[in-house]
Parts: structure tokens; C-alpha cells; sequence
């Protein structure tokens, strides 16, 4: 074999080699200097419904953010009082690893005030027309605070039986009524399939205490449905005002998740950025 092809060979040999040795400490500075094109995860968002719904009410701001990213957990929440709801949830959060972007609608604010509180990965908390309690209020109270809510006069009380044999009452929204107080900016037929479906709270519920909110250490963000007729729109600015939020306002009924489901992804989204920031 010639000299000079056994040169060239050993010459080619060479530069391949020397190509995949500057390859390999590229990738490695590029590891060490954390430069790497790769997405950062993004934090899990967990949605909680309130009373006279389900975790459905969520379906399209979750199709959204899935969308867009982000993993999503629609929350079932037991309506069963505050300190169970809240010891639920917060079992829930504790089984997810990494940040949290943690919403609530309705009592489901109320319950996340609760349940969040101490939990280092919850980042941000998201009221969409919700209950943000502080320490010893309830939510019959935070309701009647301001006028305008047709809330009392549209309950439907059905009594059941504990395992102890004492009787609970559950409250349910009177299906004629359902959609002018709950759901007045969807159609008709929208809204009494909601009505039909729609999970009742314990009345006892409504008279619980909260504990300390979360909201003092986690920072908040609100959306106030303008139209809403369960929760005033007064009371929501007093409570989204006392939490320190970041309020936006949306031309909605309770139900801005359902109706406004982009302008809710906007609001969320909005805080995740911020907290990373």
C-alpha cells in the first residue's frame, strides 16, 4: 500500500476525530453553562370548581392551556365544608413536584385560600370571580357584604343523612333559576345542562371559618365578572383589593371560566410569566 495513502487515511482519521472531541465539549459546556435550547417545564396548573359545578365547568380553559404548554389537573373538590375541601385539595397539591399555579372559582377560591397556605410550590394564586377570605370570614358573610347577590333566594335545600344519623342539607341552585343567577351569558340550553349536572355544596359550608389565607404570603391575581349575580361585583373588588391582586375585569356572569374561557387562560398565563420572572 502507498506511503501517501496510508498518510491520508491517518490524516482523515484525525480530523474525525477531532470533530467528535469538539462536538462532545460543546455539549458539555453547553450543560455545564445551562445554554440549552430545551424548553424549561412549566408549572402545573391546578383548577378548582366551585359549588353548583364540577371540574367540567374548567373543560375549555383546559383545552387551552394544554394547548399552549401546560400540565393541567382539574380538581375534584368534595364540597363537603371548608376544613374538608381544603384538606383534600391540599393533600392533592402535596403530590405534585414543581411549581404551581394554583385557580380558583367561586367557593373553590375559598377553598384554595385554605389549602394553599404553607405550601413553598404553590407560585401564584388565580381568583376568577371567587371567594378570597380572610382569616375568620365565611362565605355566607363575604356575599351578603355588598347587595346584588340572588344567590339566597334561589337555593334548593335537600336533606341527607350522615353516617352518624344526624342530617346535613346540601344546597343546589333552583333549576328554573339556575340560568339567570349562575350562568346568564350562555345559552339557555348551555345552562340547564349545567343545572342538571351541577354538584351541590353542604350548607354548613357557608357558615365555616377560614383560616389564615395564603394569599399573605403568595402573590394574587383576580377576575371580576362584572354581570356575576352569585358573588357582587363589589365584594369581589373589596376582596381582590384586600388580597393585594393583580385585578382585571371581565363583562361576565359567575361563570367567566365557561363564557370568557380565553380571557381566563390570558389571566393565568399572565401570572405563571410573572412569577418566573
Amino acid at each position: 500500500m502507498p506511503a501517501t495513502y496510508t498518510l491520508w487515511k491517518l490524516k482523515r482519521w484525525r480530523v474525525a476525530i477531532a470533530a467528535i472531541t469538539g462536538a462532545l465539549a460543546f455539549l458539555v459546556a453547553m450543560n455545564l453553562t445551562g445554554s440549552s435550547s430545551a424548553a424549561e417545564p412549566k408549572p402545573t396548573v391546578v383548577l378548582v370548581h366551585g359549588a353548583f359545578a364540577d371540574a367540567s365547568g374548567w373543560d375549555r380553559v383546559v383545552q387551552k392551556l394544554q394547548k399552549d404548554g401546560y400540565p393541567v389537573i382539574a380538581a375534584a373538590n368534595p364540597l363537603r365544608g371548608v376544613a374538608t375541601d381544603a384538606a383534600y385539595l391540599g393533600s392533592l397539591l402535596e403530590s405534585i413536584d414543581g411549581p404551581i399555579i394554583l385557580v380558583g372559582h367561586s367557593y373553590g377560591g375559598f377553598v384554595m385560600t385554605n389549602a394553599a397556605t404553607g405550601n413553598a410550590n404553590v407560585k401564584a394564586l388565580v381568583y376568577i370571580a371567587a371567594f378570597a377570605p380572610d382569616e375568620g370570614d365565611i362565605v355566607f358573610g363575604l356575599a351578603g357584604m355588598f347587595p346584588g347577590s340572588q344567590l339566597p333566594t334561589a337555593i334548593h335545600a335537600v336533606p341527607y343523612e350522615l353516617p352518624n344519623g344526624e342530617s346535613g342539607i346540601d344546597g343546589y341552585i333552583d333549576v328554573a333559576q339556575f340560568h339567570a343567577v349562575f350562568a346568564g351569558d350562555l345559552p339557555r340550553n348551555t345552562a340547564m345542562a349545567m343545572a342538571a349536572s351541577q354538584r351541590p355544596s353542604t350548607l354548613a359550608s357557608g357558615e365555616e371559618p377560614s383560616g389564615a389565607p395564603a394569599w399573605e404570603s403568595i402573590p394574587s391575581w383576580y377576575m371580576v365578572a362584572t354581570d356575576d349575580k352569585v358573588i357582587p361585583p363589589e365584594a369581589q373588588r373589596f376582596m381582590a383589593e384586600r388580597a393585594g391582586a393583580t385585578t382585571v375585569e371581565v363583562k361576565s356572569s359567575h361563570v367567566a371560566m365557561v363564557s370568557k374561557p380565553a380571557k381566563v387562560v390570558e389571566l393565568i398565563e399572565a401570572a405563571a410569566k410573572a412569577v418566573k420572572e
